[in-house]
């Protein structure tokens, strides 16, 4: 199987009918992107064998909340989390933890995504 496949496969694992939205949504304006965004993301990083599922997507709502501005990419990924696994519980404390490293600010952004993705179930 090569990446592309790979990537494709574990995309639809993790994030199902949302992962796919936003590789659609590039498709107009960079194939190429979204090519690399599979291949890369999915195919190589997601795909190797140090971490489960769930524990790369606690690592991925940490990251996106820390960073504060990548709100949309938190909310796919918040719905990735309890697609492997995490409990709503979970991915709060996520949230709650990172306010010692990012601050307030971006926690309570992050709390409010969660809010959002969480009354979207």
């Amino acid at each position: 199987m090569d990446k592309l496949q790979r990537g494709l496969a574990k995309l639809k694992e993790i994030d199902g009918e949302a992962g796919e939205a936003v590789i659609q949504a590039l498709q107009d304006i960079s194939p190429d992107m979204a090519r690399l965004t599979i291949e890369f993301g999915f195919g190589d990083i997601y795909s190797r064998p140090g971490l489960d599922l769930k524990s790369r997507e606690i690592a991925t709502v940490a990251a996106l909340t820390a960073l504060g501005y990548a709100i949309p990419q938190l909310k796919v990924h918040i719905k990735a989390a309890l697609n492997v696994g995490c409990t709503q519980d979970e991915i709060k404390e996520i949230i709650i933890q990172m306010t010692v490293y990012a601050g307030f600010p971006a926690a309570l952004n992050a709390m409010f995504a969660a809010k959002e993705v969480f009354q979207s179930l």
